[in-house]
């Protein structure tokens, strides 16, 4: 089969396996509510009003908990698997990914540390949250950068030093869990990863910072693949390098850290997608950037699934279930390098 023809076979597959995961993601949870009754909640709006078909309880576990959470893990998924191909992109590695690289640590360093100051007000402030994220999201970015001499090292130097900059960070975050246990659930929730603090607030939130950081890759989706190339063979084709890098750059780096300043680190999401999609149509981004914004959330949304039915009524946080998914085709990853080389 050719390119163009595996992607119109995949993706109405994709968009079908995502509306099946919504739709299901609405019904499962410790009150069960069967998918008839759950539409006929949702075609009534948000606001209740008395009816024998359903109660009010039902009403308020459908619009005010399991729908923006769903829609939180559709909008964090997309942010995450766009992230980690522009990541892969500008890093020349198919192994960067903002969990690897320290990217995430970075912002949940950042809300800890600004939780531990005082410049959350109590780590509720809902603009206060992402600021702090992706200062620290954008630090541990420029530390990649400096650490491991730039994109023209080798992939090995450039996940080692992702790899010590994750246990560095950590082990900060330890330290201010320690120093702040006012503040130990927030932090080990940022740790873990979970959409059960899902609100319409931060769905409108997610929504804007989706359209800022996906929206501009529309027009960069051909820089993307030039920068695949050599940096002389992309200044020869016109393509100012050092511009497009920090613009993308600055573009993921504040979609990831928004992300994780909601629902807390949840890795290998950034990984997997582009990578997956990547072996089955290619390298041209203009197809990974459409195929990214359905598979990340198809991931995310079958994490949270499981998450939620795995150890039932409670629940289990969404970054273990990708880590699980996504630590092997890590180690696979490192294989075929190691073989390459």
């Amino acid at each position: 089969m050719k390119k163009g023809v595996r992607l119109g076979v995949i993706l109405p597959v994709l968009l079908i396996v995502l509306a099946l995961l919504f739709a299901y993601s609405l019904v499962v949870g410790a009150a069960g509510i069967e998918i008839s009754k759950t539409l006929q909640i949702l075609f009534t709006g948000r606001v209740y009003h008395a009816t024998p078909a359903f109660s009010a309880a039902q009403h308020t576990i459908i619009w005010n908990l399991r729908l923006p959470r769903t829609l939180m893990a559709l909008l964090v998924g997309s942010v995450l698997a766009v992230g980690g191909m522009v990541y892969q992109a500008l890093f020349r590695n198919p192994m960067a990914d903002p969990y690897v690289l320290g990217i995430s640590s970075g912002a949940a360093f950042g809300v800890a540390l600004g939780a531990y100051v005082g410049f959350l007000s109590g780590a509720t402030g809902m603009w206060e949250v992402p600021a702090a994220a992706f200062g620290g999201s954008l630090l541990a970015s420029l530390l990649i950068i400096l650490l491991s001499g730039g994109t023209r090292r080798s992939q090995t130097t450039l996940l080692l030093t992702g790899i010590a900059l994750n246990f560095f960070l950590s082990a900060l975050m330890t330290l201010l869990m320690y120093l702040n246990r006012s503040q130990l659930q927030a932090i080990m929730q940022w740790t873990m990863g979970s959409f059960s603090s899902g609100s319409w607030d931060k769905v409108a939130i997610l929504a804007v910072v989706s359209l800022i950081t996906i929206g501009p890759l529309v027009l960069y989706t051909k820089e993307l693949d030039i920068l695949l190339l050599n940096e002389d063979a992309a200044l020869s084709l016109g393509v100012s390098v050092k511009k497009v890098r920090l613009i993308l750059l600055l573009l993921s780096t504040f979609g990831i850290s928004v992300t994780v300043a909601f629902s807390g680190v949840i890795g290998f999401v950034g990984l997997m997608v582009p990578h997956i999609f990547r072996l089955i149509t290619g390298p041209k981004h203009k197809n990974l950037l459409l195929l990214s914004l359905v598979g990340g959330p198809i991931i995310t949304l079958a994490s949270d699934i499981i998450a939620k039915t795995a150890v039932s009524p409670s629940e289990l946080p969404v970054g273990v279930i990708t880590a699980l998914a996504g630590t092997p085709l890590f180690f696979i990853l490192l294989v075929q390098y190691r073989r390459n080389r």
